[in-house]
């Protein structure tokens, strides 16, 4: 395996499409009846249902706990030169209630100026076409991604302070933000502070804007039978979670989920909670 990711170093288009997708989970994709209900405003009668029944635990629901925005790249940066794949309009759901941490299982040693190319590679293995390799997702999955610099990038279309349903965590893609951490995460890796801290700082003000505190828990129904949970199980998660709590994956790696406690504190300060 180390021999295998020096070997991509060197190899962009071996990073594009044989990168690195262990991590995230296919997408939970809709029907046309649901995207023509989703342009209209409507919930399909499922995603009603959950709505009524799920009640978060330990969070403050009745407004808004303003943490400050930190600075987000546009994806525009990124995307800047790369082929544009076709993407399905955008969904999104109806507020942030929980945030889940992902990495990318890819070299650890980059330069943070490459970062956008890492992006783009990403992009064409998640959204790019069969024929090339890619999984013709809509869309990149995660809707931020966060280097070793904590330079934090915006990743899935449709607006950062927007509910944008992603394709990070099958089963609980709706009402949930994915952050992906650049590089590899497993246990007794080093997780750089800068990192974990804008981690903290993306997970705090979106929280924030649905008046959730990020150590407490919030109730999340799954969508998809390859969830953990089956669909329509209702399950208690922590408001920052790790994509394993929701999917049978090793990611984002031991050592950024031994990061998730601190991570979950320092959101809650950067919200100016006790």
């Amino acid at each position: 395996m180390h021999l295998v990711r020096r070997k991509l170093r060197w190899l962009p288009g071996a990073l594009a499409l044989g990168l690195l997708l262990l991590c995230a989970a296919a997408v939970d994709r809709p029907g046309p009846e649901r995207f023509a209900a989703t342009a209209r405003g409507e919930l399909p009668a499922s995603a009603a249902v959950s709505a009524k029944r799920v009640a978060p635990v330990g969070s403050r629901m009745g407004g808004r706990v303003p943490a400050e925005r930190p600075r987000i790249v546009p994806r525009s940066r990124w995307l800047a030169g790369a082929e544009a794949y076709h993407r399905d309009p955008v969904r999104y759901g109806d507020r942030v209630k929980a945030v889940f941490l992902h990495h990318t299982d890819s070299p650890n040693d980059y330069d943070c100026a490459d970062s956008p190319r890492i992006i783009r590679y990403l992009y064409a293995g998640q959204a790019g076409s069969g024929a090339s390799g890619g999984k013709e997702w809509d869309d990149i999955g995660y809707n931020f991604l966060v280097d070793r610099c904590g330079t934090v990038y915006e990743g899935r279309a449709g607006g950062t302070g927007r509910p944008v349903v992603g394709a990070h965590t099958q089963g609980f893609n709706r009402d949930t933000a994915g952050i992906a951490a650049i590089g590899t995460f497993t246990e007794g890796t080093p997780v750089p502070k800068a990192m974990t801290d804008a981690i903290a700082a993306v997970s705090a003000w979106k929280l924030g804007l649905s008046g959730i505190d990020p150590r407490s828990h919030v109730r999340l129904v799954s969508s998809n039978d390859l969830a953990r949970f089956r669909t329509g199980t209702a399950h208690k998660f922590f408001a920052v979670s790790g994509h394993r709590d929701g999917y049978e994956t090793f990611c984002p790696g031991l050592a950024l989920m031994g990061k998730l406690p601190e991570i979950r504190e320092r959101a809650a300060a950067l919200q100016k909670r006790r």
